[in-house]
């Protein structure tokens, strides 16, 4: 039996865990959560999931160098990171300037927690079709 995707959420922010955490097994998904950059690396190194959705500003170790260093890694470095971000400007020129550098890094696409919820998800839901 084929399992559903697992998609491991770091955010620092509990709340935002929860509700997205309940979302997404909702719809399917096995979900696993951890609060900063560095336990989002020593999940993904242990679950290797099918998709990381990473916050960007986080204490200890933002988003950003969470991906170089999954990057860096041949254990991780093909997971697929989704960026989850509350920042970033939104005019459209801004914004695709935070959209070049989330693909420059690794990532695959670059999503304000600020957008719908059901949105969110079926961009999500794209990467497994």
């Amino acid at each position: 039996m084929n399992q559903p995707p697992l998609i491991l959420l770091v955010d620092d922010e509990a709340d935002f865990r929860e509700i997205f955490y309940t979302k997404l097994r909702q719809v399917g998904f096995r979900v696993e959560t951890a609060e900063n950059g560095e336990k989002g690396i020593e999940a993904a190194k242990k679950l290797k999931p099918d998709l990381i959705l990473m916050d960007m500003k986080m204490p200890k170790m933002n988003g950003a160098q969470a991906v170089i260093k999954l990057k860096e890694d041949p254990e991780t470095k093909d997971i697929k990171v989704i960026f989850l971000t509350n920042f970033g400007d939104l005019r459209t020129e801004m914004e695709e300037v935070d959209r070049k550098f989330s693909r420059d890094i690794g990532a695959v696409d670059y999503l304000r927690k600020t957008s719908d919820l059901d949105e969110i998800v079926r961009k999500i839901q794209t990467f497994f079709k």
